[in-house]
């Protein structure tokens, strides 16, 4: 065996698990805090070992947070699970606008399509800040504060531009002449879309509506200007942790955990669809 070739793959397998440490450390850390309290988080220098608990997350599922000052009632698994139906129905909804809208843009050609296209690419690239104020007064007047389909609403500027701009890409890669052949055999327009081009452009679509349901998921700011306490999402919920009597490390590390936990088994159940997703089309023949 070449000497050479060995200590590369050695050197190889060394560097990616030094890698993979350092992009695991801060996962396993987190993960490491949710069963601890926070006295033993607080510890200088921190231990290793330590007599885990699961005070934290009994605290988030019963919704009460036991601080200095006494108990306090926190709202953690409604949080949770508004996170779920906003971002579900946010990309459901996306899905449904952006797939045609995607398939128009890329198979008709149309005065100012492009710049309609980047038009609504540009409310992707918008700091939320900036449109915050004036949306905020247009919902008190049609009513939408406070509202979940208000909230729904708002994720569009995040799931549609990511949708649109992502599946017209592999709808340009599919050739046309495949719908037409399918057309002459008797099919209607309908038909060559929902049978022929959606099919597919499926692994986009599946990636682009992951991605778009990660992005409203993580969403901090529309939620926590537009909604109250019992409409708003995980990522606002968590503000309950920071209390009067300090910062509950324990609790926001188990609330990470229970956070983080449904989008990573949806990326890790559709990581097949998300891989071709976005390989799928990169090398154009």
């Amino acid at each position: 065996m070449d000497h050479s070739s060995l200590a590369g793959r050695i050197f190889r397998g060394v560097a990616l698990a030094l890698v993979l440490a350092f992009f695991m450390f801060p996962i396993v850390w987190i993960f490491l805090m949710s069963f601890q309290t926070n006295e033993q988080i607080l510890r200088i220098p921190p231990h290793i070992l330590f007599e885990p608990t699961l005070a934290n997350y009994q605290a988030l599922i019963s919704g009460q947070l036991r601080t200095a000052a006494g108990n306090l009632e926190i709202s953690f698994m409604r949080n949770l699970i508004n996170s779920f139906a906003l971002s579900s129905a946010a990309v459901f909804l996306a899905l449904l606008l952006g797939v045609p809208a995607a398939y128009a843009f890329a198979r008709f050609k149309f005065r100012l399509g492009e710049t309609i296209a980047f038009t609504l690419l540009s409310f992707r690239f918008a700091p939320p800040l900036l449109v915050l104020l004036p949306l905020s007064l247009y919902y008190q007047q049609l009513g939408l504060n406070d509202t979940y389909f208000g909230i729904v609403w708002v994720y569009q500027l995040i799931a549609l531009p990511l949708i649109l701009w992502i599946v017209r890409g592999y709808f340009e890669d599919i050739s046309p002449d495949i719908e037409h052949a399918y057309r002459l055999a008797g099919h209607t327009w309908r038909e060559a879309f929902t049978r022929i081009a959606v099919p597919l452009a499926g692994p986009g679509i599946a990636a682009a509506g992951l991605l778009s349901f990660i992005f409203c998921w993580n969403n901090f700011v529309f939620a926590l200007i537009l909604a109250s306490a019992d409409k708003q999402p995980v990522t606002v919920g968590a503000l309950a942790f920071v209390t009067a009597s300090g910062i509950q490390y324990g609790q926001i590390a188990a609330a990470i955990v229970l956070s983080v936990t449904p989008t990573l088994l949806l990326a890790l159940y559709a990581q097949r669809y998300l891989v071709e997703g976005l390989s799928l089309g990169a090398v154009k023949g």
